[in-house]
């Protein structure tokens, strides 16, 4: 499956190219994720983002996806661009994106000495270490207004397939994306509400929302629930000077993670400058 984040709003152009040039403004994003810290080689993922607006009706990006899991070793990298149109109720970017997935496999395998004793026995079925690259395309939609936003996304479209050394060929699986926000001002000035939702499907369904409060518009906290899976306390900031910091930790409430992990932490850096 494709890398989750829990602060999904913050990484819209790894999955949506419709988002290139929505902030208006130039924006650079960083995220770190270390997923059920409590296994031996758990997940790791880090993503680097740039978009940007071209006048008033292109918007561009590049995305930038390192990860571990296990044996595996992924590195995306993907360019995006976006058709901008403003209508009176917002602004709605309309996009591709296309590049390389390159995905490595180094794998320390052990088995019973009955299998073949010491040296470890090679079954020839099995990668040991092998590397493969494949073209990758995004499509995606964002509408952009004054309180709101919303998009809706498809990734790994031509399914990029990936053929190892002794094995049979394997691909990534397309992703469906159906993402969400609105800002709701409170009585108070100084305090607003901020609520979001992402939906994704691939093999499985998954269903995330956050809740944050905002005060004077540079403190935030919030919590979030991710469907049978986490309850998940976050917090931030927003800068005078276009920088924002953002950090989550996932509580693993389902399945059987939660007995042997303690939890996952990510952490958001993103500065904006016109």
């Amino acid at each position: 499956n494709d890398s989750h984040f829990s602060l999904f709003e913050y990484s819209q152009n790894l999955y949506n190219p419709g988002a290139a040039g929505a902030n208006n403004a130039i924006c650079i994003t960083s995220m770190h994720r270390q997923q059920w810290v409590g296994f031996d080689d758990h997940p790791q993922t880090t993503i680097f983002t740039f978009d940007m607006p071209i006048k008033d009706f292109l918007g561009l990006g590049a995305a930038i996806m390192h990860e571990t899991i296990g044996f595996h070793n992924d590195v995306s990298f993907m360019v995006n661009a976006a058709y901008r149109h403003e209508f009176s109720f917002g602004i709605l970017g309309a996009g591709a994106s296309f590049g390389i997935l390159n995905r490595s496999i180094d794998g320390e395998w052990k088995t019973p000495s009955s299998l073949g004793g010491d040296p470890v026995y090679r079954d020839p079925t099995i990668p040991h270490k092998d590397s493969k690259v494949a073209f990758d395309m995004h499509l995606g939609a964002t509408l952009y207004g004054k309180n709101y936003w919303a998009g809706i996304s498809a990734s790994h479209l031509t399914r990029p397939t990936l053929k190892f050394s002794g094995t049979n060929s394997t691909y990534v699986a397309r992703h469906y994306y159906i993402a969400g926000g609105y800002n709701w001002t409170l009585p108070n000035p100084s305090s607003d509400l901020l609520f979001s939702a992402m939906a994704v499907y691939a093999s499985t369904f998954e269903f995330q929302i956050n809740a944050k409060y905002l005060y004077e518009k540079k403190f935030w906290a919030g919590l979030s629930y991710r469907f049978s899976d986490a309850i998940v306390p976050m917090l931030g900031i927003h800068l005078a000077f276009g920088m924002s910091i953002g950090y989550s930790y996932d509580i693993p409430i389902g399945g059987n993670t939660y007995k042997y992990n303690t939890g996952s932490h990510e952490i958001m850096v993103r500065y904006c400058f016109n």
